[in-house]
């Protein structure tokens, strides 16, 4: 805030007092407007939160002592707040106020104000320029949920209870037990503080006496101990989209915890556990599947039946003297992609070995091994054997 915002603004006329309100009469007024004005109170309203903040500014120099003296002093030398800086004329002053607070401090050839003056506004002028209770986001949550192998395939949409952290519903988020806290001194409603780490250079981190909030319960409240917040449980209705993978974490925007004074909310995380099927396996974008064929469909060729997930069977032609491990493709039959398009359904060919033969079945496999009795299937192995 600028000394002149500073030396304009009416601290008696924000909280709507005489200047020669009591401490009590002070106190009275702000936590009415305070409660009125609260931003748990006013959800988006812009116009109440600048005067919440407008408010509790005023509240901050008026109810402490000290602080109301320096600034009634600054008012009476500058006609009781009417400081206008304009073209001169009708009691207004033009001049530049960085060379009256800013300037030497009493020095030799110093056009300023030195000694007592600036004791007066240097303390006021620093505690009263940083912007007070700004909104804060509410925390991030991380959840889990098991999924079947179909619901992960073709997304579904699935109950979570969650608990979370939320604004006390019997303080409105304040953390006082009458709703009127005052601003942290020692973070001036900032929640934040500087600490330096040598060589110019500071870091921030959150104020150790209001944990961040920018504002002190003067009593706290007895259901959130002054934090200001409370455990909350809900239950949402939360989409999954199609083709997630078994340990995927999914990103939901907003639908965290509850921001604090207007800030936005944080943002739910979800881990998803898929489980496993009996028939289908999942490779990317396509799924697999493994499919048992007799010799003769291996050896001769022929059309074999596919099952796919949650749809008809598809046919596929095998070609004559299949081998057995072969992987066939039936395009469009696999997982959903995030386009919306499907990928393939791999299918590998497993020639099934009977472990019982009937006479006349044997009779027939004798009759084709006779026939291909000179082939030796394992030749090309013992030839790369000796090679290697």
């Amino acid at each position: 805030m600028s000394t002149k915002d500073f030396l304009e603004k009416d601290y008696y006329k924000a909280l709507g007092v005489s200047k020669d309100a009591t401490e009590a009469e002070i106190k009275k007024a702000y936590r009415k407007l305070a409660r009125e004005f609260h931003p748990d109170a006013n959800k988006g309203d812009a116009a109440a939160e600048e005067r919440f903040k407008e408010i509790s500014e005023a509240y901050d120099v008026l109810a402490d002592a000290k602080r109301r003296k320096e600034y009634d002093e600054a008012r009476a030398l500058f006609g009781n707040g009417g400081f206008r800086p304009g073209p001169g004329g009708g009691g207004s002053f033009n001049f530049d106020l960085g060379d009256l607070f800013g300037g030497a401090q009493g020095g030799a050839g110093g056009g300023g104000f030195g000694g007592g003056l600036g004791d007066v506004f240097g303390g006021l002028f620093n505690r009263g320029g940083t912007t007070r209770t700004q909104p804060r986001r509410g925390q991030d949550i991380e959840s889990e949920v098991s999924l079947s192998f179909g619901e992960a395939v073709e997304g579904a949409t699935v109950p979570l209870r969650m608990s979370s952290s939320a604004a006390c519903k019997t303080c409105s988020g304040t953390g006082d037990k009458n709703g009127t806290p005052r601003v942290c001194p020692t973070c001036v409603g900032t929640g934040q503080v500087s600490r330096g780490t040598g060589g110019g250079f500071s870091l921030t981190d959150p104020c150790p006496d209001c944990k961040g909030r920018g504002l002190i319960p003067e009593n706290p409240c007895e259901v959130c101990k002054g934090s200001g917040r409370a455990t909350s449980s809900r239950t949402m209705q939360v989409r999954i989209p199609a083709g997630v993978s078994d340990g995927q974490r999914i990103r939901l925007r907003g639908k965290g915890a509850p921001g604090e004074r207007g800030g936005p909310n944080g943002d739910l995380y979800v881990v998803v556990h898929v489980g496993s099927h009996p028939v289908f396996g999942r490779r990317g974008d396509n799924l697999t599947v493994t499919v048992p064929v007799t010799f003769p469909e291996a050896a001769l060729g022929g059309e074999i039946r596919v099952p796919t997930l949650g749809g008809p069977p598809v046919t596929l032609k095998l070609p004559p003297g299949t081998p057995n491990g072969r992987t066939m493709r039936a395009r469009g039959k696999g997982a959903v992609r995030k386009d919306g398009t499907r990928g393939d359904l791999l299918v590998t060919v497993e020639v099934a070995v009977p472990t019982e033969l009937g006479d006349k079945a044997r009779d027939a496999l004798e009759t084709y091994r006779e026939a291909t009795a000179g082939e030796d299937v394992r030749a090309e192995l013992f030839q790369a054997a000796k090679g290697a």
